[in-house]
């Protein structure tokens, strides 16, 4: 039999970092497996694939010696190659029955990935995003020092492996600046410095309660704490936010939870600040239920009329509280800076968690945020975001009632950096949402923060990081939208 030019199905690329001979046998492999060369076919000789392929002779040696290695091929002395009929054969089949292979995740990973925030969520930074802060209020030049004078006086250690659960010196600065502004009962070592607000939420779910515990989360509620506890598995109940904030559903109305999310300081997304004698009446309830809460600190540092009331992980004498904040909205969130404060119980296994899960902050930034706080630039800067804040606030509102009239319904912001615009007409807030964000707005609807049936249509509209112009522009583009003129 004459044999085939095999010199076609050889790829050579003299320049690759793959041996010659090694391409050679995985061109003439792969044309055997997908049955390019049949059984019985003759190969060239090393000599003639040699002159052909413009090789040496040794190297088509080696490839053929690795083929005959694996019975790909039968060499007989004085003869040319030629392919086997049996192993490749059943190669062959498996090759071509087989179905082709997919990457494909597990079910924990089908529901870890899930996009539980839905379609509608706005994604991305754009103009009046709900949450995002000021840049142009950013003290970048005084920040820039802190970060230089962290990098000259961190001594190299710092560099290689630093402690998993967070800078020293900021943890002790935290504690100090906790304790005074919001009455947290925190020694260093119960604070746990992270880079996210939900890398530390997922991982305090995954470590706290097993798949099918119950979650007690507000009704509506951040969508970002919804998702964590799904993805670990858990099982949300939604307890309703009335003008005192979250509710306490009597004993057997809802299964009792393994954990309770709140944000009492500055309920997300409608606003409501959670009444001292809810906050008593919810810790009672976690302790007899053994539940432990997740306090969301959320934006306490941004009411405009009254000093925020002081947080529930201080009301707490037993350890039922887990204290969580961030620096994302007091800050900037590319800074990816947060943490908690976890009762002594719990110090080491969350420690040990957070060294595994590897939700570890940026030593020098650390550094330059203890500098920050130390040296009084944070409350200067909470000072005069928080005058900025207001005013952006009231110039939206404005805005809005003006341009928008009785189509909404909207207040003025006591705090946050977003405001609920509330819609009067029967529209969808999804496809307003929808259609918004395609003209460049990143607002979300205010339905899809509800777990249950949504009591509410509106859009969360951020004003912090907005000027005069986009607020006016948006206002207008919102009118044409529910007047049907777009």
């Amino acid at each position: 039999m004459e044999p085939l030019l095999a010199p076609s199905l050889i790829e050579i690329d003299k320049s690759a970092p793959l041996p010659i001979p090694e391409q050679i046998y995985r061109s003439l492999r792969v044309a055997v497996q997908k049955q390019m060369l049949a059984p019985g076919h003759r190969l060239p000789s090393s000599r003639e694939l040699a002159q052909h392929l413009g090789v040496s002779r040794n190297s088509v040696n080696t490839a053929y010696d690795l083929l005959k290695a694996e019975s790909i091929v039968t060499v007989k002395r004085g003869a040319s190659p030629v392919v086997a009929g049996n192993m490749e054969l059943e190669g062959k089949s498996q090759v071509s029955e087989a179905p082709a292979f997919r990457p494909r995740l597990s079910k924990r990973g089908e529901r870890q990935t899930a996009d539980y925030r839905g379609p509608y969520w706005a994604k991305g930074a754009g103009v009046l995003q709900s949450g995002a802060p000021a840049r142009d209020l950013f003290p970048y030049d005084m920040w820039a020092r802190c970060l230089r004078r962290a990098v000259r006086s961190l001594k190299s250690d710092f560099l290689l492996y630093h402690d998993a659960t967070g800078y020293r010196p900021l943890k002790e600065t935290l504690a100090t600046y906790l304790s005074s502004e919001r009455c947290v009962r925190a020694k260093p070592d119960q604070i746990i410095i992270t880079s996210t607000m939900q890398g530390t939420l997922t991982s305090l779910a995954t470590a706290l309660a097993d798949p099918g515990d119950a979650v007690w989360i507000e009704d509506p509620g951040y969508l970002g704490a919804r998702s964590a506890f799904l993805s670990a598995g858990l099982t949300p109940s939604g307890i309703p936010v009335d003008a005192e904030g979250c509710t306490v559903p009597p004993k057997g109305e809802v299964p009792d939870p393994r954990l309770i999310y709140v944000s009492p300081s500055h309920q997300f997304p409608l606003g409501v600040k959670m009444s001292l004698a809810r906050r008593l009446a919810l810790i009672e309830r976690a302790r007899r239920s053994g539940a432990i809460i997740l306090e969301d600190d959320y934006d306490s540092e941004f009411l405009f009329e009254s000093r925020p009331v002081a947080a529930m992980q201080g009301l707490a004498e037993e350890g039922e509280v887990i204290y969580l904040g961030t620096f994302s909205k007091s800050l900037l969130p590319g800074l990816r800076i947060a943490f908690c404060v976890v009762p002594d119980a719990l110090v080491e296994p969350l420690q040990r968690l957070f060294r595994y899960t590897g939700c570890i902050a940026n030593v020098h930034v650390q550094a330059a945020l203890a500098d920050f706080i130390e040296s009084g630039h944070y409350r200067s800067h909470l000072r005069r975001i928080r005058q900025e804040y207001e005013s952006r606030g009231r110039l939206m509102v404005r805005i809005f009632r003006d341009i928008l009239g009785n189509r909404i319904s909207v207040e003025p912001p006591t705090g946050n950096v977003q405001l609920v615009l509330q819609l009067n007409s029967g529209h969808d807030d999804c496809e307003l949402a929808t259609a918004l964000q395609k003209r460049g707005f990143s607002v979300s609807p205010v339905s899809q923060s509800y777990l249950g049936q949504a009591q509410m249509r509106g859009l969360l509209v951020g004003f912090a990081d907005a000027n005069e112009l986009q607020m006016t522009s948006f206002a207008r583009q919102l009118r044409s939208l529910l007047d049907g003129a777009a």
